[in-house]
């Protein structure tokens, strides 16, 4: 297939590189270090015909802290979707399918249990919202094109040398100051770049929303021992449930310069967990189980 690669220089977007470049003629698309520099945020982009777009960019990974910061995220994930749809209508010919990357943020839940796609969206956060807003619109835009759409809910995405709190827990690790809270002993869902990269081919050949995950979902206990051993440190520190709850009493009297309240805390202690079922019984998801396949490097 001919396919364009939105967010080509981002961390899904050079899995999805890796993986479909031996098979397919790819073009990239991002600020940069790709064929084909754009800024979708500010304009529609100048395009050939594709069989397939898969919109890897996206903004992520960030606490906004500002009104220009939040916009941030509707700027890049909401009116780049929209850019990218403008310059695909002006192409000579459609695409056959689009892939479009979300994430399980758009249910807005901190905690539960093997979360299925009926989920309602309930984000009111700045990321989550966005996306919702952008899966809406690449509906819309498939249906009436008659595009096949295909849209990834994506939790915690591992692989080598990961972006936001994994690279920062990693880090953590390496220098000796990172540390379970009561334990670690929450279940997180999570899944491998590659294997999502791997599946996408044949998910855009169906179309549908899935959520994607390992199908063990681990607690921070066992990756943080998968990073130990990983790294040839001992097991990472353990703060204490009490303490930790001294600690998020006074987050909450402190405010935001302090790293954590009792809100985080929550949120922390929480499992969370997504069902991947459909995506099993429909695509023929077969993940590797995240403890098995995650190598730091």
């Amino acid at each position: 297939m001919n396919i364009l690669i939105t967010g080509a220089s981002g961390f899904l977007g050079k899995h999805c590189l890796a993986q479909l470049l031996c098979e397919h003629k790819i073009t990239t698309m991002s600020r940069k270090d790709s064929d084909i520099l754009a800024d979708i945020t500010k304009e529609v982009p100048n395009l050939q015909s594709f069989n397939l777009t898969i919109h890897c960019a996206g903004k992520a990974h960030s606490v906004p802290k500002t009104a220009m910061e939040k916009q941030a995220f509707f700027d890049v994930n909401l009116t780049g979707t929209a850019n990218l749809l403008k310059g695909l209508e002006q192409s000579e010919k459609l695409p056959k399918s689009f892939v479009f990357i979300s994430t399980v943020a758009v249910y807005g839940i901190e905690s539960g249990e093997m979360i299925t796609e009926n989920h309602s969206l309930n984000a009111q956060d700045p990321y989550g919202l966005s996306k919702i807003q952008a899966e809406h619109l690449v509906q819309a835009w498939c249906a009436k094109n008659k595009v096949i759409c295909t849209i990834l809910r994506l939790p915690l995405l591992l692989g080598e040398n990961p972006p936001g709190n994994l690279g920062a827990m990693i880090e953590g690790i390496k220098k000796g100051y990172y540390f379970n809270i009561a334990g670690g002993k929450a279940k997180k869902s999570m899944v491998l770049a590659e294997d999502v990269a791997r599946i996408i081919p044949i998910a855009a050949e169906i179309g549908g929303i899935y959520n994607l995950t390992d199908g063990y979902h681990p607690s921070f206990f066992e990756l943080s021992n998968l990073i130990s051993n990983q790294l040839n440190k001992s097991s990472s520190l353990n703060m204490p449930n009490w303490i930790a709850k001294l600690s998020g009493w006074i987050g909450d009297i402190v405010g935001n310069k302090f790293p954590i309240n009792s809100n985080k805390l929550q949120k922390i202690n929480s499992d969370l967990t997504f069902d991947d079922s459909l995506a099993r019984q429909k695509i023929g998801w077969s993940p590797t189980p995240v403890l098995k396949g995650f190598k730091i490097s």
